[in-house]
């Protein structure tokens, strides 16, 4: 259990912040650009301390963790990322095991296995010797995803995972996703900006607006049109999606640019 108790963060969330996310489930932060969903990330990976109140892991407070212990219990994806140059698939796949390893030493053979084993859930077992920085957009964002499932932490916080990819790839890696985190229940958390995709793979979405919860729930009762129009300032129509019956957002198209 991941809990975020009255916390306060420098900026982007509003004071005495609250969050409780259960283990298991897949949780999508939903909402306009500027509504604080990356900051409340940082400040549940630990990435950002917030200036009064905790975030607990397993009732344990994030902030009195070492690097390596928290690394073991929380995979933080950020946003934005550049490829390095001269490393391959494989390398940077690797790089999740650190917290693994004992002082200098190298891969362990659990830790060979593991890293095979994500190679091979995220289909990048043809590309695993390729150098990452030839890598498509789609490519490297699998390679990042798998380097987190690696890290064998049972929370995984995604900042926009599916950003800049085509709608196929996009769908794709949501599956995947689902996929590799399925058999061993992690616990995900992710930012995402696509509500219709949100709807499709997430079983609870958390909407924010300014730095506050404006809804909290399933699909059906957070993405309601009164409020998507609401907190997006844009009018919409929302549709059952004809296979699953989740909602699906069609956004009006409008004329004003300055709204």
């Amino acid at each position: 259990m991941l809990v975020a108790k009255d916390i306060t963060a420098p900026h982007g969330l509003t004071p005495h912040f609250s969050l409780t996310i259960e283990s298991g489930s897949f949780v999508g932060l939903v909402g306009p650009n500027g509504a604080g969903k990356t900051t409340l990330l940082r400040c549940l990976a630990g990435a950002l301390t917030p200036s009064s109140g905790d975030v607990k892991v397993n009732q344990n407070p994030v902030a009195s963790l070492t690097p390596s212990q928290r690394a073991k219990q929380i995979a933080y994806l950020p946003q934005l990322e550049t490829a390095p140059a001269g490393y391959t698939v494989r390398d940077v796949v690797a790089l999740g095991r650190y917290a693994h390893r004992r002082g200098l030493r190298g891969l362990s053979p659990a830790d060979h296995a593991a890293v095979d084993d994500a190679l091979k859930r995220m289909a990048l077992e043809q590309i695993a010797a390729r150098l990452v920085d030839t890598l498509s957009g789609g490519e490297y964002q699998r390679v990042r995803m798998a380097r987190a499932f690696v890290q064998g932490a049972p929370i995984l916080l995604l900042d926009e995972p599916v950003a800049h990819l085509d709608p196929g790839a996009a769908t794709r890696l949501m599956g995947q996703v689902i996929r590799l985190a399925g058999p061993t229940q992690h616990t995900m958390i992710a930012a995402l900006h696509d509500l219709n995709l949100a709807a499709l793979y997430c079983s609870r979405l958390i909407m924010l607006d300014a730095g506050s919860i404006v809804a909290d729930g399933a699909p059906k009762d957070v993405l309601t049109q009164s409020r998507i129009e609401a907190v997006y300032g844009e009018d919409c129509v929302v549709v059952p999606h004809p296979n699953s019956e989740v909602p699906q957002i069609l956004m009006s198209r409008t004329e004003d640019s300055t709204r």
